[in-house]
């Protein structure tokens, strides 16, 4: 999650990105492998370059300079070797242009068409975007906002919760996606009302991070609340339930329940909720206009 706070890694200063600069740019190259779904090849969440061979392909993307060399993604139906990784996966150092990478591939697979005319698109720009052809239009990558939240109860305790959808012992902390007319901060309220029946008394911002699952933007919230009775929806979540430090942690070591990944924003709201240092809220009424 620290990756997330401050300047990016990635260089995304390409210049012009025309061919003759793509052209200078892929002879010192790493080329990432991305599938339909999102993996690439892997080792250990690392990923495995795979060496240029041949001319640059048009299809291939350019994220920018990462790590001292000039990254590209290469969709592919399928990778070219057996050990493959999601974006889950990934290892913390190498998350910015992983990210970059998968959402850029799974946007370009969708082939999106012209919003203003309807004709087909093509890449442009190194395929940091899309050209219409016929009227001119720039078609950009587009993200979609999701809230996540870390509610605590007046005593300190953090909610967790587990969808249907997962695995029983699976749980984290409450996200949605962000409605049309809706502040994220009204969409903290909203979500966490209809999903576990809690009212909220407050919400702050802490972080946030792309989510190229195909492509949100995860925004981290802390809130709390003066209920401590959860009653889930059935629907979207199962069950749900307030933990102490020392609860949560006993429960983790003896693998009762199971957190969300590393490469989850989730996963930072809950240890930095352990460690202590996730700050509540201030309420409203009491932040100064001076």
């Amino acid at each position: 999650m620290n990756n997330w706070i401050s300047r990016s890694a990635l260089d995304r200063d390409t210049g012009n990105r025309d061919a003759a600069e793509m052209d200078a740019a892929w002879r010192d190259a790493f080329v990432l492998e991305v599938d339909p779904q999102g993996s690439f090849p892997s080792e250990l969440g690392v990923p495995e370059e795979l060496v240029p061979r041949g001319d640059r392909s048009n299809n291939d993307i350019l994220l920018g300079r990462f790590r001292g060399r000039t990254w590209f993604a290469r969709p592919v139906a399928s990778l070219s070797k057996d050990d493959g990784a999601t974006w889950r996966d990934v290892d913390a150092e190498w998350q910015e242009a992983v990210a970059a990478a998968v959402a850029l591939v799974r946007w370009h697979a969708l082939a999106p068409h012209c919003e203003q005319c309807g004709s087909a698109t093509a890449p442009d720009g190194g395929g940091a975007r899309r050209l219409c052809p016929v009227c001119g239009l720039l078609v950009f990558p587009r993200q979609d906002p999701a809230i996540i939240v870390a509610v605590l109860d007046p005593d300190d305790r953090l909610l967790l919760a587990s969808q249907r959808a997962w695995p029983p012992e699976r749980v984290s902390v409450i996200a949605g996606f962000v409605e049309a007319g809706e502040s994220l901060e009204q969409a903290c309220w909203r979500e966490v009302a209809e999903e576990v029946g809690i009212t909220l008394e407050a919400v702050s911002y802490v972080a946030s991070q792309p989510w190229p699952m195909p492509r949100s933007l995860m925004l981290g919230f802390v809130a709390t609340t003066q209920q401590d009775t959860v009653r889930p929806d059935g629907d979207e979540i199962s069950w749900g339930r307030f933990w102490t430090r020392e609860q949560l942690t006993h429960a983790v070591e003896s693998r009762q329940i199971t957190l969300p990944g590393t490469a989850s924003i989730g996963r930072s709201l809950i240890e930095s909720w352990l460690s202590g240092t996730l700050v509540r809220p201030v309420l409203p009424s009491r932040i100064s206009n001076t």
